[in-house]
């Protein structure tokens, strides 16, 4: 394969707003040069596996990493944690602890119903499930055949995307869950989030009572 295709494949995935397969980029470069190229998607995953290569020869904080079947930039393990902060620090995007709980169990345990959930977490889901269905992280996936078929609970692609995930059996092992917990850096990261989560809730107290004042 013509070492210029290694260049456009780099530009369709950075130009890429989701993950793009090799099918797709396939399809581009065919859509321009022609249907008669000799380009395969085995030389385009080879293609990408050279680029990374490049990329951490030379130290380069990013990679191109497989999520959800795609391929996109992404930035390197190492520094996970910085851009994980700054992340952190969007409330749009933030999920609540009871939300990542109720995620994690689904994740885990899929398909799963929605009184199994309640009988792990002990309290009533309702309006956790909602809001990760409106947030696309989980859908649904037929009924039970207990008794009353109750709906069947499972994640998406999204939550692949969201989590930066290839598949499901990316997911840590519960023992690595474990490690990650007792990490140091996690505990910090996770006291700073709940910092600004309370301070978030004081902020809108304030907003609001400010507002009835009004």
């Amino acid at each position: 394969m013509d070492k210029i295709y290694n260049s456009i494949i780099e530009a369709l995935i950075f130009s890429s707003d989701e993950p793009i397969t090799a099918p797709e980029i396939l399809k581009a470069i065919k859509g321009i040069d022609g249907e008669d190229i000799q380009i395969t998607q085995e030389e385009i995953e080879a293609c990408i596996d050279e680029v990374n290569q490049n990329y951490e020869e030379n130290n380069s904080f990013f990679k191109i990493a497989k999520i959800a079947g795609g391929y996109l930039y992404g930035t390197r393990p190492e520094y996970a944690k910085y851009v994980g902060y700054l992340s952190s620090e969007k409330s749009k995007r933030r999920l609540s602890q009871a939300a990542l709980e109720t995620l994690a169990i689904i994740a885990y345990k899929q398909p799963i119903t929605k009184p199994e959930l309640e009988s792990i977490r002990g309290v009533n889901s309702d309006y956790i499930l909602n809001t990760l269905l409106e947030k696309c992280l989980i859908t649904i996936n037929g009924r039970s055949e207990s008794v009353g078929r109750p709906l069947l609970y499972g994640t998406t692609k999204e939550f692949l995307l969201y989590f930066g995930l290839d598949k499901l059996s990316d997911l840590p092992k519960p023992r690595e869950v474990e490690e990650i917990l007792k990490d140091e850096d996690f505990i910090e990261q996770k006291r700073k989030i709940m910092m600004n989560a309370i301070e978030e809730t004081i902020e809108n107290e304030i907003k609001s009572e400010s507002d009835e004042t009004n």
